[in-house]
């Protein structure tokens, strides 16, 4: 199915969200205004405030509550974004031009910081505590996720227990939080909000394998892999799987390549041949399916509702998606 067919039960109210969304982030500032008004035209796929909305709609109505959930999602995990960008230096975000190459990091940092404020003040503003609390965990795991992957990058040193456990807290926390906040929302039960972050987490985790996988597949627009991992010095599960199947020549010879010449056009497109004829996106595939079936399997013990089966949808949407 399209995006756009598994949104459609809730399409009413992602657009009623979308108008709560920037009116959460208005300011007399006109810069500031200008900053978020250029946020909001580049926005993404949405998946955030979707996942929100089936959690709800699987324990009872989308309330204020909900918009309110994921208008705290979006506004610190935007805010997020942007900080990446700036750590990062990275010049575009989703095909657009990103905050710090139009009005360089200072700007940047100061914007990330504000919609930072504007989430927590919108919890703390309506007695939100308890999605506070979640989204707040889940920040603190998406830096620690990062940082843990800086660390790891310096010597690339990174097995599979440790990428799981950087993905899981910089992807699948935030998936994990959208379907907690959800469901408190909808005032589900503490042993039901538990659940849906279990199945967040096996979710999360199935999407940035996804991630992975595409930068190594050819884009359907350029014709040819990214690459952009590699050239980021980052260690993939491709790439792990890769360099613990290779011989000790060749496992010099990658990781002088990510280390030294992760800007070199030829050596970066000899690699990603040597992860796929070795098969590091097929066994990459195996354990994003592994993941998603377990979220699938965890969602059965759910209340048998059509909003479980439009999750459903999404969660399978994904890990199929080619972008």
């Amino acid at each position: 199915m399209t995006l756009e067919e598994i949104k459609a039960p809730v399409d009413h109210h992602m657009k009623t969200f979308e108008k709560r969304f920037r009116a959460s982030m208005k300011s007399k500032v006109p810069l500031l205004d200008k900053v978020t008004g250029y946020i909001v035209k580049r926005k993404g796929k949405q998946l955030r405030p979707l996942f929100v909305f089936f959690s709800a709609e699987i324990f009872g109505e989308i309330s204020e509550r909900t918009y309110r959930a994921a208008s705290l999602i979006e506004l610190l995990h935007t805010a997020t974004l942007i900080h990446d960008d700036v750590v990062d230096d990275s010049n575009e975000r989703r095909g657009f031009f990103s905050l710090n190459a139009l009005w360089k990091n200072k700007i940047s940092v100061l914007v990330g910081d504000y919609l930072l404020s504007r989430g927590l003040l919108l919890s703390i503003d309506h007695n939100d505590f308890d999605m506070l609390k979640i989204v707040s965990g889940s920040v603190r795991e998406m830096s620690e996720g990062e940082l843990l992957q800086i660390e790891k990058a310096r010597h690339l040193d990174i097995k599979e227990d440790v990428y799981y456990e950087i993905i899981r807290k910089k992807t699948a926390s935030l998936i994990t939080a959208c379907l907690a906040c959800g469901a408190a929302s909808a005032d589900a039960p503490a042993d039901q909000v538990d659940l849906l972050r279990r199945i967040g987490e096996k979710a999360g985790i199935a999407f940035q394998i996804k991630d992975d996988i595409l930068d190594f597949e050819k884009d359907r627009v350029k014709g040819k892999p990214s690459g952009v991992d590699i050239r980021d010095q980052k260690m993939t599960l491709p790439l792990i799987y890769l360099l613990n199947n290779a011989s000790y020549g060749e496992k010099r010879w990658i990781i002088n390549t990510v280390k030294n010449h992760n800007q070199d056009p030829e050596r970066v497109a000899e690699l990603i041949r040597m992860v796929d004829d070795r098969g590091g996106i097929e066994y990459a595939g195996r354990y994003m399916h592994q993941f998603k079936e377990e979220a699938l399997e965890l969602m059965e013990a759910l209340p048998d509702v059509p909003a479980r089966n439009s999750l459903r949808k999404l969660i399978e949407f994904t890990v199929s998606r080619n972008r």
